[in-house]
């Protein structure tokens, strides 16, 4: 296995096996199940409900998921994969850089995000990644993220 593949390839996961993964809980476990992983790109989804703590005050009357939180779901699937790597395992991810960050529409209760991360560059600690969240086909939210990765 080469250093910048994820260690997870072709394996489906569900929240039980997220939760070994990630060290996020509820309310900021922000990822629901990976469907799709290949050696560069590793796909998750969120369900965004009502039920959400944020939509109490983001907004009563017009709720809209912030777009922080999609922003760290994005981080959370790429974490996945990257927390994945034996060179990695028991260690925790932390943010270096969010670039060229857009959001193109707004995330609303019952939408579903589709969460795409693909390695750009991994060199020491450190790992670079393009992600992007779609609802329905059409992208909402785009980023290049940066982690570093350290023993706790």
């Amino acid at each position: 296995m080469g250093n910048t593949e994820f260690d997870i390839v072709g394996k489906p996961l569900d929240i039980n096996m997220i939760q070994k993964i990630l060290p996020h809980r509820y309310p900021f476990l922000l990822v629901d199940r990976i469907i799709e992983s290949t050696d560069k790109k590793i796909v998750g989804l969120k369900n965004v409900t009502i039920n959400e703590p944020f939509f109490q005050g983001h907004f009563p009357e017009h709720p809209i998921m912030p777009g922080v939180l999609i922003l760290e779901a994005m981080a959370q699937v790429g974490g996945i994969g990257a927390l994945s790597l034996p060179e990695n395992r028991g260690k925790m991810a932390y943010f270096l850089s969010i670039k060229e960050a857009k959001f193109r529409k707004p995330v609303v209760p019952g939408d579903q995000l589709i969460i795409e991360v693909e390695i750009m560059k991994k060199k020491l600690s450190v790992l670079q990644v393009r992600a992007t969240a779609k609802v329905a086909g059409e992208v909402v939210t785009e980023a290049e993220m940066m982690f570093a990765f350290v023993t706790p």
